[in-house]
């Protein structure tokens, strides 16, 4: 059951894709044109090597024919194909989203799982009231105001880009050192967000546990507390948050958008937010199935995790 919705997911988001674009403000035969005047005749032209002279019916076939090929056509602006677009950007996305995703679980775990066991401390209060103003802060303005601060007034780190525009030394370490440099800004803005969804939900978890009887036994056997907290409680306590990082896998590429807009990291965020100004439809149709279809995935993997990770699940299915 739980593949086959996944499918029809699927399904719905490939051709939801077709329509979703077609309603944007905006015609794309201008961006194709630029600012060179154009006759009626030439624009015509382009609007017929697009396609876009067709019914509507006609449209969607070549849409939905195209899929079995695997031909998601080619840029209205830069005439290269879509898919080498989309794979020409993807590591960058992938570098910055996994480097968000791994700082925020590790730091985001360990903080819940601590707070969730001091319950009632003034620490916990402290936690919960930071993340819960992280998770509720938008992306965009949070990084905004990390520009302000750490690039404008402090000039500790790159406002933009991936790369210095004066260009740095020839070798792998000063390159590395640079990309490293720019990311720490964006990195740590799309982390901040993530962190406070692990720490709330870690600490439920926690919370969960704290009243089990097999913690009392621990306890009992004379265990010290942090022992108990670490080898008994934090184990069972991290089912929920493995689901959620392999969730989120999925969802990081969504999010991405706002993140690399603000600081213009040359991602798929960044591309799709460019596409969309346009409109470059067939680039926008991909772009699209993408960001939805990982998240599909990455749901009915996490189900299938879930229930791999706890017999209970597997029992009770």
């Amino acid at each position: 059951m739980k593949l086959s919705g996944a499918l029809v997911s699927l399904v719905l988001v490939v051709l939801t894709s077709f329509f979703l674009f077609r309603v944007l403000a905006g015609d794309p035969v201008d961006a194709v044109v630029g600012d060179t005047p154009a006759t009626p005749e030439q624009v015509a032209a382009i609007r017929e090597r697009l396609g876009l002279d067709e019914p509507m019916a006609v449209q969607f076939w070549e849409y939905v024919r195209s899929l079995f090929t695997m031909d998601w056509g080619t840029s209205y602006v830069s005439n290269d194909k879509v898919t080498d677009l989309m794979l020409d950007r993807l590591p960058e996305t992938v570098l910055l989203t996994g480097t968000a995703l791994v700082i925020s679980a590790s730091v985001g775990i360990w903080a819940g799982a601590r707070s969730g066991w001091r319950h009632g401390s003034p620490g916990e209060r402290l936690q919960v009231a930071v993340s819960l103003t992280l998770w509720s802060t938008p992306t965009f303005w949070l990084g905004m105001i990390a520009i302000v601060v750490f690039s404008v007034k402090l000039g500790w780190f790159p406002a933009n880009g991936m790369t210095s525009a004066r260009g740095v030394a020839d070798g792998f370490w000063p390159h590395f050192l640079d990309v490293a440099h720019h990311l720490v800004l964006p990195a740590l803005t799309y982390a901040a967000v993530l962190y406070a969804q692990y720490v709330l939900i870690m600490r439920t978890s926690i919370l969960e546990e704290r009243g089990s009887d097999y913690l009392t036994v621990a306890r009992a056997k004379g265990l010290r507390d942090d022992h108990v907290r670490r080898r008994h409680a934090l184990p069972n306590a991290l089912l929920p948050t493995v689901t959620l990082v392999a969730v989120e896998f999925g969802v990081v590429f969504n999010g991405s958008v706002l993140t690399e807009t603000v600081f213009s990291w040359p991602g798929l965020g960044l591309l799709f937010y460019q596409a969309i100004r346009i409109p470059d439809i067939p680039l926008l149709q991909l772009l699209f199935v993408f960001f939805a279809g990982t998240t599909v995935v990455a749901n009915f993997l996490a189900d299938i995790l879930y229930r791999f990770l706890d017999p209970r699940v597997r029992r009770s299915a």
